[in-house]
């Protein structure tokens, strides 16, 4: 893993902390509204536990940014320690990022199957394109 300046690494982790807090309260409303409707299909069931791993990664995110932000400040007294603790945070960071994106556009394409058949082969359809965007933009950055 590269090494990166840490002005950069807090900047980092910041834009990614708003991020998947935008998103993770986003996944958590969905979720709500998802148990509060009631079906019995087996498409609900999928969403809603979609939605709440999406909602639980975006949480690790955010507190793996906050995290790193506060030990990266330059304020920050000397017993914080940053060491070893940086690549393992980025590695947290990214994969809670990662895995939230990808399962919150599951519960989106899982979703229209609680309504109709059409329903759900649009919202697949969005979000299997989504899943290959989001891919090709983590891949295409290096």
């Amino acid at each position: 893993m590269q090494a990166l300046p840490s002005n950069y690494l807090v900047e980092i982790a910041q834009q990614i902390a708003f991020v998947s807090a935008f998103l993770g309260g986003f996944s958590a409303t969905f979720l709500a509204t998802l148990i509060v409707y009631s079906s019995s299909k087996k498409s609900t069931d999928w969403s809603i536990g979609c939605s709440a791993f999406a909602a639980s990664c975006f949480i690790v995110a955010v507190v793996g940014s906050v995290m790193l932000t506060i030990v990266l400040h330059p304020e920050a007294p000397s017993n914080v320690s940053a060491g070893a603790s940086i690549n393992t945070a980025r590695v947290v960071i990214f994969i809670g990022f990662a895995l939230g994106l990808y399962a919150l556009l599951c519960s989106i394409g899982i979703s229209g199957w609680i309504r109709s058949r059409r329903t759900g082969i649009m919202t697949s359809t969005c979000a299997v394109l989504g899943v290959y965007f989001v891919t090709w933009a983590i891949l295409s950055f290096r």
